[in-house]
Order: C-alpha cells, then structure tokens, then sequence
C-alpha cells in the first residue's frame, strides 16, 4: 500500500522536474534570444543614427516594455482584489445562510417561542424585524456614501 504511494510521488516529482528543467532552459533561451535582438537593433541604430540616438532607441524600448509589464500587474492585482471582495461577500451570504439553517439554532427559537408563548413574542419580532430593515438600509446608503471621493 506504501509502495503505490511512494510509486506515485516519485513519479510526479519526476514528472515535475522535468517540467521545471525544460521551462528554465526555454526561459533561458528566451533571454539569450532577446539580448542578441537588442544587440541587432543597437548596432543597427548605432550605424544608421550614432551612439547616443541607440542609447536612447535602446532605453525608449526597455521602458515601453516595463511600463507594460507594470500595467498588467496593475490590472492583475486589480482583478485579484475584485476576485477577493466578491468571494467574502459570498462567504458572508453563506455563513448568515447556513446559521440560520443550523438544526441546533432551529430547536432553541422553537423552545424559547413555547416557553414566552406565540402571542407575547409576536411583537418583539415586529419590533425587532423594524429594527432589522433600519439597519439593512442604513449599511447600503454607507457603502454607497463611502464610494463617493471626500471634497
């Protein structure tokens, strides 16, 4: 039984260093690639322009490409904080949905309206249920007051 375990993490750590070895030898050939193309188009500009036109072709390109590469972080980021806030807000739907399905939860309310009796307890809930709906109104209008920029 151990065997058929151990068989099988050998064989995906193999599995996964191999993998890992062939992406780092393509990210390395990846970057010989790219700095004999800079090269190509330094000497090119270097020739066609003088040395400080290339200089500046040459740092023109790099920074292009960083700030490429910081707006997608940027955008990336951005879609994990949305991912974020969207899934704690489903846990917290979640968690009010299953507390109030929770049998334990269910048996003490039926419990406490037998021993205060339906008619005693009916407008503790209507006061309560008020309650309630001025509170739920009142937590959209601050989200929506807190979205809008301070003056």
């Amino acid at each position: 039984m151990f065997q058929r375990i151990i068989d099988g993490i050998s064989a995906s750590t193999g599995t996964t260093v191999r993998l890992t070895s062939l992406a780092a030898g393509a990210a390395f050939a990846l970057l010989v690639t790219t700095g004999f193309l800079c090269a190509a188009v330094f000497i090119w500009v270097l020739q066609k322009y003088g040395p400080v036109q290339a200089c500046l072709a040459g740092a023109g390109i790099f920074f292009l490409l960083t700030l490429a590469a910081a707006g997608s972080y940027w955008s990336y980021k951005r879609q994990v904080q949305k991912r974020a806030q969207i899934a704690a807000e489903r846990a917290a739907k979640s968690a009010a949905q299953s507390m109030l399905a929770d049998p334990m939860l269910l048996a003490t309310g039926l419990q406490i309206v037998r021993a205060i009796g339906v008619k005693r307890l009916l407008p503790i809930l209507a006061i309560g249920g008020v309650a309630l709906g001025i509170l739920a109104s009142r937590a959209g209008v601050s989200d929506e007051v807190s979205a809008e920029p301070a003056e």
